[in-house]
């Protein structure tokens, strides 16, 4: 097996966003940190001055790299010789494509929250600014680092499940029942369409639908026909959404989200049927992928060295069986790849092929097209509508 390279030192991290009241700058944060590659140095983590110097205090950040602003922090750190490496961008959606322009304008790597920008010209737009700069650009659809998420990509890649007939993936929570105003600002401005963009469900956590499917399979969706619902209470946008989709190849499948499903908590779930045999991976038990071959016994792989995993996942176990590992080690997976990619960028190494399958600008890109065709065939009443990016 190709073994990931040893660091050469621990690179620098700026994160914008994550401030007080922010959870997802701290996952972030949590994950560089364990990824054992990476020390955060800089933060722009609130735009109000106060909240900005506490959050940064509260990360042990040095004053002088403590900003409330990321154009200047882009500006002041690229002009260090300490400067960041790369920054992390964990704000509201519709602030991604500005930050990460402010960043490689700069010549710093970009790692970003999903999804990539609230309409697909801002997410070509950084496609093509990333190709033009040849700079790193990762996104964090955080999933797609689970070790039996890799295991299971590995085992169809392989032909374990012999010809790929259908796929399933569902994501079920119960978060958006409370009403908005009576939810913190965090859920607040996820239903506002003039911050997260056109939808709110489907660009949540459809998007990581979108991506796991595709990323397991080793096959884009080309091709969905959607219908939107808003369930729960009132709100500008929907919170339910059931999809038919079509993979290369024209392999049939499905989409289920809401985030109105009572006694659901972060019910994401993928299941791929061939003709030889299918498997299922639940995120809620990370450590466990089912394989049921046709007329034989049920089988069930769990994390670990050996016993049937794959190259893919054994480079992301990191405790023996039985000592569990779940999603915040696959953002710790997540930052080590990234590492991995920015450190030979600027190195001028050249790594193995296949080596890492971190998601990338364009897988972001891909996620943005999505986001408008699931809408388009919901509001045309269900029609097929392409997924795949202009040439």
């Amino acid at each position: 097996m190709a073994e990931f390279p040893l660091a050469g030192r621990r690179l620098r991290l700026g994160v914008i966003g994550g401030g007080q009241g922010s959870f997802i700058g701290k996952v972030h944060a949590r994950g560089a940190r364990l990824s054992g590659r990476w020390d955060v140095v800089a933060g722009a983590l609130s735009s109000r001055p106060q909240v900005a110097q506490e959050s940064g205090r509260a990360w042990l950040l040095a004053d002088d790299r403590i900003y409330t602003d990321y154009r200047v922090m882009a500006e002041r750190e690229a002009a260090r010789p300490d400067g960041i490496d790369a920054v992390a961008i964990t704000t509201p959606n519709n602030s991604h494509h500005a930050i990460a322009v402010a960043s490689l304008e700069k010549g710093i790597d970009v790692i970003s929250d999903k999804p990539l920008t609230t309409t697909l010209d801002d997410a070509l737009d950084l496609v093509r600014r990333q190709k033009e700069t040849g700079l790193v650009f990762g996104v964090t659809y955080a999933y797609a680092a689970s070790a039996m998420v890799r295991q299971a990509r590995q085992m169809i890649a392989e032909g374990a499940l012999g010809k790929l007939q259908q796929v399933h993936v569902e994501y079920f929570q119960e978060w958006a029942l409370t009403p908005p105003s009576e939810a913190g600002a965090g859920a607040q401005w996820r239903v506002d369409p003039a911050i997260v963009g056109p939808t709110f469900t489907t660009g949540d956590i459809g998007t990581h639908c979108h991506h796991l499917g595709a990323f397991v399979c080793g096959r884009p969706v080309t091709a969905v026909r959607s219908e939107f619902h808003t369930l729960g209470p009132p709100k500008a946008l929907e919170d339910t959404a059931f999809m038919h989709v079509r993979y290369e190849g024209g392999i049939p499948g499905t989409i289920m989200i809401s985030q109105v499903a009572p006694g659901a908590h972060c019910g994401l779930r993928i299941r791929v049927f061939g003709d030889k045999a299918s498997l299922e991976w639940n995120q809620e038990e990370p450590e466990l992928l089912h394989v049921r071959r046709f007329g034989e016994p049920a089988c069930v792989l769990t994390r670990g060295e050996g016993a049937g995993i794959g190259t893919h996942a054994a480079r992301f176990v990191h405790m023996p069986r039985g000592h569990p590992e779940a999603l915040s080690d696959a953002w710790g997976n997540l930052y080590e790849e990234f590492a991995i990619a920015i450190e030979a960028r600027r190195l001028g190494r050249t790594l193995p092929e296949g080596l890492l399958a971190y998601p990338t600008v364009v897988d972001g890109a891909l996620g943005v097209k999505f986001i408008e065709a699931a809408l388009a065939s919901s509001q045309s009443g269900g029609a097929w509508v392409g997924c795949s990016l202009p040439s």
